[in-house]
C-alpha cells in the first residue's frame, strides 16, 4: 500500500514535468537555423499559416521534437529496468554496450542490404532490436555465475567492454563502406538524431505503446527483483523468467529508441536516478516519473544542441554526455564509498 501523501506528490511532480515538457517544445518550435515567431505558431497550428511556416513546423521542428521526446522516454525506461533487475545502479543501455549493439546492427544492415526506402524506416527498430538482443545475452550470460546467480558489478564491467569492443566494430565497418554512408554512421555514433520525419514516429511509437504499460504492470516484480534472490524466491518470484522478460523489454526499448537517435548514453543512468530522488524507490512511483525526466532530458538537449552552432548544431548525444559523464563518475565513486 503507497501512502497517499507519497501519490500525492507523485501527481504534483507528473504535472510539473508536463509544463516544462510542454514549455520546451513551445521554445524548441520558434527558435532555430529558419526561426518561427512565437505569435505565428498556433494560427500554423490550426492551419493559417503560410507555406514556409507550415513546413518549418510540420516538417522540420514538430517530427524532431516528437521523436527526441519518445526517445528519451524509452531510454530512460530502460534504463530503469535493467537497474532494477541487476540490482546496478550504474546500468544504463548505453554504458553496457545494447546501443553498440543495436548501432553494429542497423551499420551492416544499412551498408550490405538495399531495401526499399518504405520499408527502411520500419525495419530499423526490428534490426536495432535483433542487434542489441544479442548483446544483451551475451552479455548476460558472461556475467551469470551458477552458484550466486547474476553478478551486477561483472555485468557493468562485461557491458563497458563490450560496448567499447563494438565502437571498434563499427569504426572497422567504416573503414570499408562509401563516403556518403559512413558520414551516415559517423552521425549515429555521435548521437545526431537523424531521423526527423513522421514515418521515424510511427515506427518508434508502437513500442513505446505497448512496452511503457507492460513495464508499469510489472512494476511491483521489479520492486521484488530489486531485493536479495533468497528473499524473492520466498515471496514466490520466479526469477530467471521475469529477468528474461524484463531484459526483453529493456532491449526493446533501448532499440527503438537508438535506431532512430543514434548512439546516446546516460539518459537510461540520469532519469532513473533523478526519480528515485524525488519520490523514492518503488516503481510504481518513479516509473512514470522517470519517463517524463527522461524525454525532457534528451528533449531539452537536442534543443540546445541545435541551436548553439547554426547550421548543424552540436549533436544531441554529446550535449548529453557533457552532462552524463560527469554523473556517471559522481555515482561510480559514490557507489565505492569515497
Amino acid at each position: 500500500m503507497i501512502h497517499s501523501a507519497l501519490l500525492k506528490k507523485q501527481r504534483i511532480i507528473l504535472f510539473i514535468l508536463f509544463v516544462l515538457i510542454m514549455i520546451t517544445i513551445i521554445i524548441g518550435t520558434g527558435v532555430g537555423y529558419t526561426s518561427l515567431s512565437y505569435d505565428r505558431l498556433l494560427p500554423t497550428l490550426l492551419g493559417e499559416g503560410t507555406f514556409k511556416e507550415e513546413f518549418v513546423l510540420f516538417s522540420i521542428r514538430l517530427p524532431r521534437i516528437i521523436i527526441t521526446l519518445l526517445a528519451g522516454m524509452a531510454l530512460a525506461l530502460s534504463g530503469a529496468i535493467l537497474q532494477g533487475i541487476t540490482r546496478n545502479d550504474l546500468a544504463d543501455p548505453g554504458i553496457i554496450g545494447i546501443n553498440s549493439g543495436a548501432g553494429v546492427a542497423i551499420s551492416v544492415f544499412f551498408l550490405f542490404f538495399p531495401i526499399e526506402a518504405g520499408s527502411f524506416v520500419y525495419m530499423l527498430p526490428i534490426v536495432a532490436f535483433i542487434g542489441a538482443l544479442l548483446t544483451a545475452v551475451i552479455i548476460y550470460v558472461l556475467s551469470y555465475n551458477r552458484k550466486v546467480g547474476l553478478q551486477p558489478v561483472t555485468l557493468v564491467l562485461v557491458g563497458i567492454g563490450f560496448s567499447m569492443a563494438l565502437s571498434g566494430a563499427m569504426i572497422f565497418i567504416m573503414s570499408s563502406a562509401e563516403r556518403e554512408k559512413v558520414d551516415f554512421i559517423a552521425k549515429w555514433l555521435n548521437g545526431n538524431v537523424w531521423g526527423t520525419d513522421w514515418p521515424f514516429i510511427l515506427a518508434i511509437l508502437p513500442w513505446l505503446v505497448l512496452f511503457i504499460p507492460f513495464t508499469l504492470y510489472k512494476a511491483n516484480k521489479l520492486n521484488l527483483l530489486g531485493l536479495s534472490e533468497p528473499v524473492a524466491i520466498g515471496v514466490g518470484v520466479s526469477i530467471e523468467k521475469e529477468r528474461i522478460v524484463l531484459l526483453l523489454t529493456a532491449v526493446a526499448l533501448a532499440a527503438s529508441a537508438v535506431s532512430v537517435t543514434g548512439g546516446i548514453t546516460f539518459i537510461g543512468l540520469m532519469a532513473p536516478h533523478m526519480a528515485k530522488a524525488l519520490v523514492g524507490p518503488r516503481n510504481q512511483l518513479f516509473l512514470p516519473v522517470s519517463i517524463l525526466i527522461g524525454g525532457w532530458l534528451l528533449l531539452f538537449a537536442d534543443t540546445i544542441g541545435r541551436n548553439i552552432v547554426n547550421p548543424d548544431g552540436i549533436p544531441a548525444g554529446i550535449m548529453v554526455a557533457l552532462i552524463g559523464a560527469p554523473y556517471f563518475m559522481y555515482l561510480l565513486l559514490k557507489k565505492s564509498g569515497r
